[in-house]
C-alpha cells in the first residue's frame, strides 16, 4: 500500500510540474504581435558627472557663489562643478565669450574654447583657444577662481 501511494503522490507530482511547463510556455508564445517598449529611451539626457577643471572643491565652491549671483545657478554650493554649473557658465560664456553650443551642462570642447577665450582676456591664459583643458588652462581657471572668491 505504501508503495501505491508513493506512486501516486509522484505520479501526482511530475504531472503538476509538466501542466505547469506547459502552461508558462504556452503563455509565453502567446504574446506573439503585442508591442514591446524599447529598452533604451530615445530622451537626451544631461550628464551627471562633476567636472572641476583642475580646481578644488573650494575653489569650484567660489565659482559657484560667482555663478549663482550672476549666471542663475540654482545651487547647492557644494565645490563639485557638475551640470547645473556648466550650464550656468554656458550662459555666461554665450554672452560674451563666443560660445554657440546647447546650454546642456557638458563641459566638452566648444564650452572648453569658450573658457579659454575668456581666461585669455582676463586671466593671462597663453596657449591656443584648442578647447583642451591642459594645464595652462588649469592654472588661468585658478586665477579666475580666485577672483571668484569675493562673492561667497
Amino acid at each position: 500500500m505504501r508503495a501505491l501511494t508513493r506512486t501516486f503522490v509522484s505520479a501526482t507530482a511530475v504531472a503538476g510540474i509538466l501542466v505547469g511547463s506547459l502552461a508558462g510556455a504556452s503563455s509565453s508564445f502567446a504574446t506573439t504581435g503585442v508591442a514591446t517598449k524599447p529598452a533604451v529611451s530615445t530622451k537626451e539626457v544631461s550628464p551627471l558627472a562633476v567636472d572641476n577643471h583642475g580646481l578644488n572643491a573650494t575653489e569650484a565652491r567660489w565659482v559657484q557663489c560667482w555663478l549663482m549671483d550672476y549666471w542663475s545657478y540654482p545651487g547647492p554650493l557644494d565645490g563639485q562643478l557638475g551640470t547645473n554649473s556648466w550650464k550656468a557658465m554656458q550662459r555666461f560664456l554665450a554672452t560674451y565669450h563666443g560660445y554657440t553650443g546647447n546650454i546642456d551642462g557638458d563641459p566638452g570642447p566648444n564650452t572648453n574654447r569658450a573658457l579659454q577665450r575668456y581666461l585669455k582676456s582676463q586671466w593671462d591664459y597663453t596657449d591656443s583657444i584648442d578647447g583642451i583643458f591642459g594645464p595652462n588652462s588649469v592654472a588661468a581657471f585658478k586665477r579666475f577662481a580666485g577672483w571668484t572668491a569675493q562673492f561667497c
